[in-house]
C-alpha cells in the first residue's frame, strides 16, 4: 500500500524497538518518511533518536514520555509493541511473574497512552496509538493463562481509552499479528512451527511486512473512522481451526 507523502514529518513512537516486530514497526513507518522514536530496555542496535527505558519501572516509564516531551512537544503515533510472553502453568507461577507480565503487557501502555495523550491534547495533535495485542485475548491457552489475560485486559483498555479520547480526535486500536516463528525469546521446534502453520487458514506464518503495513494503514488517513477496534492479521488463525473431523477432507 502507497501513502504517499502522509507521514512525511510525523512523529512516532516505537516501544519494544529491538524485538522483530518491533523493527518492522520502526523501518516501516521511517520508510514511509516518518521521524521514530525507538524505545527498549537498551538503545543497542538502534539508530537515530533512540531511548533507553526500562517499562517495568516508574521511572523508566517518565524517562521516555519525557525524552519525547522534549524533542517533539508529542508524538503523533504511538505503538505500544513491548511485551512479555513466559510460559508456565498458574500453579507454578510466582506471584513476582505475574506481577511482570502484567506490568509490562498492562500496566506500562496504559502510564505511556495515558502520558502521551496528555501531550498530544496540549498540543492539539489528533493522534493515533496502535496497541499490539494478540488472538490470545479472546482464546485461553494453557501454560500462558496470564499472557492472554494481560491481553484481554489491552483489549478493553484499548476500547476505553477509544471512547475517552475520541473527542480529541485521538484514535485507539489494537494490532494483532498472528503466529510468527521468529522470535529469539522463545525458541521453537521445527515440529512444532509446521504443526502450527498447517492449521492455520492462508497457511502462511505472520511476516514483519504484514504487521508494518497493518499499522501504518492503522496510523494513516485511510483509517480515519476506525477507533475502538482490533485488526487480526494472523492468515485467518483466530477465526478457526482448519481441522476436518471426516473422512473426507476437502470440498471439491
Amino acid at each position: 500500500m502507497d501513502f504517499g507523502e502522509e507521514f512525511h514529518g510525523k512523529r512516532v513512537v516505537v516501544t519494544g524497538a529491538s524485538g522483530v516486530m518491533g523493527r518492522a514497526f520502526v523501518d516501516h513507518f521511517a520508510g514511509a518518511g516518518a521521524t521514530v522514536c525507538s524505545a527498549d530496555r537498551s538503545t543497542e542496535g538502534l539508530s537515530g533518536f533512540a531511548v533507553a527505558a526500562d517499562l517495568t519501572t516508574d521511572e523508566g516509564l517518565q524517562t521516555l514520555l519525557d525524552a519525547v516531551k522534549a524533542e517533539w512537544g508529542a508524538p503523533d503515533v504511538v505503538v505500544n509493541n513491548a511485551g512479555i510472553y513466559p510460559s508456565a502453568f498458574l500453579l507454578d507461577m510466582s506471584v513476582e511473574d505475574w506481577d511482570r507480565i502484567m506490568g509490562v503487557n498492562v500496566r506500562a501502555p496504559f502510564v505511556l497512552m495515558r502520558g502521551f495523550a496528555l501531550q498530544m491534547i496540549e498540543k492539539g495533535v489528533a493522534g493515533s496509538f496502535i496497541n499490539i495485542s494478540s488472538g490470545a485475548a479472546r482464546k485461553m491457552r494453557r501454560t500462558a493463562v496470564t499472557y492472554c489475560m494481560s491481553k484481554t485486559a489491552l483489549d478493553r483498555m484499548t476500547k476505553g481509552f477509544a471512547l475517552e479520547l475520541a473527542e480529541y480526535g485521538i484514535r485507539v486500536n489494537c494490532l494483532e499479528p498472528g503466529f510468527a516463528a521468529g522470535s529469539s525469546v522463545s525458541q521453537l521446534s521445527q515440529e512444532h512451527i509446521d504443526r502450527v502453520t498447517k492449521g492455520i487458514p492462508l497457511g502462511h506464518t505472520t511476516q514483519p511486512e504484514d504487521v508494518g503495513q497493518a499499522a501504518l494503514y492503522l496510523a494513516s488517513s485511510a483509517a480515519k473512522n476506525v477507533t475502538g477496534t482490533s485488526l487480526a492479521v494472523d492468515g485467518g488463525n483466530s477465526a478457526g481451526t482448519m481441522d476436518v473431523f471426516q473422512d473426507k477432507k476437502r470440498a471439491l
